[in-house]
Order: structure tokens, then C-alpha cells, then sequence
């Protein structure tokens, strides 16, 4: 389900955090009934997820523990249990559960926005604490000299939560590792050539949009687009993660799509109707389509120990996602149609090497295929494919061909499933899609990265340093053949 503008506010980033106070206790006996990770989270999963831990956060530091998911749980079933029959049904629950988490408050809890005003500049504690431990503690490449990096947080469009953890991660690898010193702006007004003369790199922090622009003054947009590439063109770098890709595109206005309903597409949500059977269904021991206590505590214990892959504690915000995975989705194919996205700065859009035409929803499993074992950008994965779970774009035909850039790493097209596969419409018929690239533009040197959307990949130590390898080519300290791969 291809979904930008209002929508993708909802689907992109629906993913919070839970909280976790009080005494610890021990875990229940296992509920037998929870069915497997799938590959893929539907829609209705992912909304669920976000009300589900939106409700139970206490004081919003992206985090839960065992305790605290427990006595959400509890909470919910004492008061569908309002007889005191000592179990509830599904029917039961629905109306409790709708009432805990209404649409309402999904404006609250999403981790993006559909535009940047307002946009969040902190990164939750919990998530910079989780980036801090996965640094790596040295750089590939010496630098030939103190290099200084600018990173542009500023979204045109959707805000991910991720920017101010993305924005922390550049520098906290440069100081962690001596390979560069970093600015941080929300401000696109610093892209001039003045400002950029001092820096060796801009990184764009899922900038989105048209990030540069000014919408009332055409000559100030002129002059920042003209900088931009003038600053790179003339021997400098430029790198970018997961939604940089998604800045300066539309529909081509000449071609035909149906109007996105909105009331169609998320008719018959609701959070109780949505979560209520999944909890009886995979909670109850007995048969009996109830819930005891016991039975939720059990429940709570195993989606926890789903949720805690790094076995910690607590549940950071981004793996909260995993939730969605664990709710039932209709595996409908998406409608099929013509591939219309156009670029609206073709200059930067080839020098990226491509823009955002689809993605999966985050937590998408997918295999990593590494396409240059040899190069020294590629070097942390020694040579193996690896899987990930994150939000997964898809560029277009038109848009993204191995003939205009030099592939790092791209998704493993061929272990997906079908079911997955049919998420997209259109999709590119050489089943290429690339997550890791870079080219040279002029004299300059660009790195992109398509991952990223969640903050969870920030504490992927393999993850930072292969972005600490791609800023070092960027920024001219780390020599790679960069040639198009085809």
C-alpha cells in the first residue's frame, strides 16, 4: 500500500514507546497460542501498535519494562470484567480497549508529522543511551585533516522521529571516533556558500520534501539549490540517510490515479476490534475464548519477551513495532498501476542517485545482500547477507539504475515472500532495489543509506559503521571505486 501525505503520517512512523515502573515480578507461565514473527506488519497492526503503547507510557522516555506491560494488560481486563466473572471475552474487551486508545489520540502519539512546523529536535534518552553503546570505536580511514561535517535536520515534509537520533548518531561518531566534528541545523537558510565553505560534508537527516525551499521567495530557493550543488560539484561530499531519498518528487500531474479515501481506507478500524481477538487467540490456554488474569499475565510475559530481543529489560521505542507482528493481516495485493512518480529537481535528483517511489512497513523483514564484498564502505558485514527489519523503501524505474550509481548493498529481492512482494504496486520488474549506494558528482562524493527509519537501526553497531565509513568517502578520507555498478 503505497501511502504518502496524510496517510504515511498514520502508516510511516506509528511506532512509541512503552515505559516500565514499579516492582519487578516473576513471569507467568508462557501462553502456547502466540504465533510466529511474520515478515510483515499490516496497517491496522501498526496503528494498534501505537495506541497500544501510547496508552501505557507514563513519562514518554521510549521504554518499558516487563511490569509495566503487564499492568496495562491487567488493567484493561478488570474493567471488561466489570460482573467479576473472573474471564473475558473478546466482545468484551473491544469496547474497553476503543475507549483506552481512541483515533483521537493518534495525533499525539505518531512519531512523524506531515509537515516540519513544530518539528521534535531531542532524541528520546533511552534511544541516544542504546545508539552511545553501539558506537564503534575507531574510524576506517585517518583523517588527511580536521574535517568538519554539517548535518541538515530540517523535513520539507513528514518529520521522522528518528531525525534528532540520526542528527546525534553523526555526531557522536565523529567524536567518538576523531574523524570529524559536527554542527547540527534545523535551518535551511545555512545552506549558502558562505556558511558551507567552512564544512567538508552536509549530511541530510531524512530531510524529506522540498527541504530547501523557500515557498515565498524564488530566488532564495534558487540560490540554496545552487549552493548545495556548487558545494559539491567543487570537491566536496554529500550523504544522506533513509528519507533524504524522499525529498524533491510527485505524481506526474498528467497521469491518472484514483483519489486516496481516506474514510475507505481505514473503515472498520478500531483498536479494541483489532487487538481484542488477537489477545484472546493467542492467550487462551483452555479453549474456552476467554481471558483469565493469569491468562493476560502469561500473555503480557510472552509479547515481552518477543518485544526484548536484546534481552535488557525494557523495550526501546522502536521495537515496539514488533507488536504489529504478532496481529493477524489480510494479505490483499495492492492495486496495480502505472509507475508516475517524476522528480522536481532533476539535478539533485541525480546526483542522490535516485528518490522514494514505495515502502514497507516498518518492522519489514528483509534478507541484506552485500553487492561490493570488497569494498572498504561494505567491510563490517565481511562479505555476509544479513537480515533487517525496518521501514524498506523501493525506489522506481525512472528513478534509480546501477548505471548512475555504485551499489553497496541491496535488498535480497528473491527471499521475499510473495505475500510481501504484493504490498507494492508496480513494482520494478528486475526485482532491483537498492539500500546503500555512492557516485561521484563533479569533484564531490556522495553516500546514500535507504535504511534507517526506526530508531532501533541506530543501535545496530554494524549499522553505524557502515554510515561512519560512508560519511569518511563522503567527506574524501576513505577511497572506494565508486564507478556505476553497471
Amino acid at each position: 500500500m503505497a501511502l504518502k501525505g496524510p496517510a504515511t503520517a498514520v502508516v510511516a512512523a506509528c511506532v512509541l514507546g512503552l515505559v516500565g515502573v514499579g516492582a519487578a515480578r516473576p513471569p507467568a507461565q508462557p501462553a502456547p497460542g502466540v504465533p510466529p514473527l511474520a515478515t510483515s506488519a499490516g496497517l491496522f497492526g501498526v496503528l494498534t501498535s501505537t495506541l497500544v503503547f501510547g496508552a501505557a507510557d507514563a513519562n514518554r522516555d521510549g521504554a518499558v519494562t516487563r511490569d509495566e506491560l503487564r499492568t496495562t494488560l491487567e488493567k484493561w481486563f478488570r474493567e471488561a470484567d466489570g460482573t467479576g466473572a473472573g474471564s473475558v471475552t473478546a466482545a468484551q474487551l473491544i469496547p474497553v480497549l476503543n475507549a483506552a486508545m481512541p483515533m483521537s489520540n493518534m495525533s499525539g502519539l505518531l512519531s512523524g508529522s506531515r509537515t516540519s512546523a513544530g518539528q521534535p529536535r531531542t532524541a528520546s534518552p533511552a534511544t541516544v543511551e542504546a545508539m552511545m553503546a553501539a558506537l564503534p570505536a575507531a574510524a576506517p580511514a585517518k583523517p588527511a585533516r580536521p574535517r568538519k561535517v554539517l548535518v541538515l535536520a530540517k523535513a520539507g515534509g513528514f518529520v521522522h522521529s528518528s531525525i534528532p537520533l540520526a542528527a546525534r548518531t553523526i555526531e557522536a561518531l565523529g567524536a567518538k571516533t576523531g574523524a570529524w566534528s559536527t554542527t547540527i541545523s534545523y535551518d535551511a537558510a545555512d545552506i549558502t556558500p558562505g556558511n558551507l565553505a567552512q564544512y567538508d560534508a552536509v549530511f541530510l537527516a531524512s530531510t524529506t520534501g522540498a527541504f530547501l525551499d523557500d515557498p515565498g521567495n524564488a530566488d532564495i530557493t534558487t540560490a540554496r539549490r545552487q549552493a548545495l550543488l556548487d558545494f559539491v560539484r567543487g570537491g566536496k561530499g554529500l550523504a544522506g540517510i533513509h528519507a533524504a531519498i524522499d525529498s524533491y518528487h510527485t505524481d506526474d500531474p498528467s497521469a491518472a490515479r484514483p483519489p486516496l479515501n481516506m474514510a475507505s481506507l481505514f473503515a472498520g478500524f478500531s483498536a479494541g476490534g483489532t487487538l481484542a481477538p488477537a489477545m484472546v487467540s493467542q492467550g487462551d490456554r483452555n479453549g474456552d475464548q476467554k481471558l483469565t488474569l493469569a491468562e493476560v499475565d502469561a500473555l503480557a510475559d510472552v509479547w515481552f519477551a518477543r518485544l526484548d530481543r536484546a534481552k535488557t529489560g525494557k523495550v526501546l521505542q522502536g521495537d515496539s513495532a514488533f507488536l504489529a507482528l504478532l496481529i493477524p493481516r489480510p494479505t490483499q495485493p495492492a492495486p496495480q498501476g502505472p509507475d508516475i512518480q517524476i522528480g522536481t529537481w532533476l539535478e539533485f535528483n541525480r546526483m542522490i542517485g535516485g528518490y522514494f517511489k514505495f515502502h514497507f512497513l516498518d518492522p519489514q523483514l528483509i534478507t541484506v545482500k552485500i553487492d561490493d564484498p570488497k569494498s572498504p564502505l561494505t567491510a563490517m558485514f565481511r562479505g555476509k547477507p544479513f537480515v533487517v527489519r525496518d521501514e524498506i523503501y523501493t525506489m522506481g524505474r525512472k528513478s534509480w539504475s546501477r548505471r548512475n550509481v555504485h551499489v553497496l548493498t541491496s535488498i535480497d529481492y528473491g527471499k521475499m515472500s510473495d505475500v510481501d512482494k504484493s504490498q507494492e504496486a508496480n513494482p520494478r520488474s528486475d526485482g532491483d532495489y537498492g539500500l546503500s549506494w555512492i557516485r561521484r558528482d563533479g569533484q564531490g562524493r556522495v553516500f546514500m543509506e535507504a535504511l534507517g527509519h526506526n530508531e532501533r537501526m541506530y543501535a545496530d553497531k554494524r549499522f553505524l559503521e557502515h554510515i561512519l565509513a560512508g560519511v569518511q568517502y563522503a567527506i574524501g578520507d576513505l577511497k572506494a571505486d565508486d564507478r556505476p555498478s553497471r
